[in-house]
């Protein structure tokens, strides 16, 4: 982390002294009508106004913007200001009351402190209906989009080369998300993935592209933490599931995944512990060539099982809408 923080200084002054300054690049969040969750991140930008440039960035250019540890930000809602700071990596992720109804909404945030700052920006918030009957939570990595993550150098290929355009999209997920979407309009959608921040343009670029609906990401920060090097993906999935349960203790989640990295086991130790928050679990079956550029398969094995909880298993979109269908969900 020292190692990690002396050089992100040096990059920083370097920046600063070319005259860029720190520039709020704002992420979709989510809330009930009592609070909200603001996600954003603030990067040094060239010049005022260059947001829209820094979330344009694809393959490792995203990699190289410089984050700015400790900004002051103000963060707007309705006609009530919030003052915030972002974490060391630059990323805002704080939970503020709020008052608003069920919904698409926009905060307004905008960096603080002396010399220039960039102009206001807006982040999307979903706020969650009460009513709703369930919600979606739903990987990214061989669930929407097929990157084969965990083989090392693919995954590097993907992350740092690949723009969303070389992307493929997983058959028939699109579809059937849409569907959810339609038949259950209130039905929050949530991606959660083990990505970093730097890729949140790109994946919402590649979501939209593809026709899936709209909703927040939950990504990481790859930097080095107190005891890791490298952070763990399937702890910060186990972490945002406990905390989503917790934010949202009367709602039911549709989790799915597929059989490629640890979603089985992650979901299945969730809904064991939290029964009532899980409506069924849906679990995508790779092709044999796919576990194998995915490392294998989980240790599962396809066969997972929770009492009082509904597992649903296919290779596509097409085969997971008829189960949801027969099961009463479409």
């Amino acid at each position: 982390m020292r190692v990690d923080d002396a050089i992100r200084e040096l990059r920083e002054r370097r920046a600063r002294r070319r005259g860029f300054v720190p520039t709020v690049i704002p992420y979709t969040g989510y809330g009930s009508p009592d609070w909200v969750r603001v996600l954003g991140r603030v990067l040094l930008a060239g010049r005022p106004g260059r947001a829209a440039r820094i979330e344009s960035l694809r393959g490792w250019r995203s990699f190289t913007s410089v984050a700015v540890e400790n900004q002051p930000v103000k963060v707007t809602i309705g006609d009530v200001v919030h003052h915030v700071v972002a974490d060391r990596g630059g990323v805002i992720d704080v939970r503020l009351e709020a008052h608003l109804e069920p919904g698409w909404h926009r905060v307004v945030l905008e960096t603080e402190g002396e010399g220039r700052n960039a102009p206001p920006v807006e982040a999307p918030v979903f706020v969650l209906d009460p009513d709703a009957p369930f919600g979606v939570i739903s990987d990214i990595d061989d669930t929407v989009m097929i990157t084969a993550l965990p083989r090392p150098l693919l995954a590097a290929w993907n992350t740092f080369v690949l723009d969303e355009h070389a992307r493929a999209a997983t058959p028939g997920m699109a579809v059937l998300y849409d569907r959810l979407h339609r038949t259950h309009p209130k039905s929050p959608v949530v991606y959660l993935s083990t990505g970093a921040w730097n890729v949140a343009p790109t994946l919402t670029r590649f979501l939209s592209r593809n026709l899936y609906p709209p909703g927040p990401l939950l990504l990481t920060d790859w930097g080095p933490t107190p005891d890791r090097v490298f952070r763990s993906g399937r702890q910060h999935k186990i972490d945002e599931l406990e905390r989503i349960a917790e934010e949202f203790p009367e709602m039911r989640w549709l989790l799915i995944g597929d059989d490629g990295q640890h979603d089985e086991e992650t979901y299945r130790g969730f809904a064991e512990d939290h029964p009532e928050n899980v409506a069924a679990i849906c679990i995508r079956r790779l092709s044999p060539g796919e576990a194998v550029l995915a490392g294998g398969r989980s240790r599962e094995g396809g066969q997972a099982t929770t009492p009082g909880v509904h597992w649903i298993y296919a290779s596509d979109g097409k085969g997971l809408a008829e189960e949801l269908a027969k099961a009463g969900f479409l």
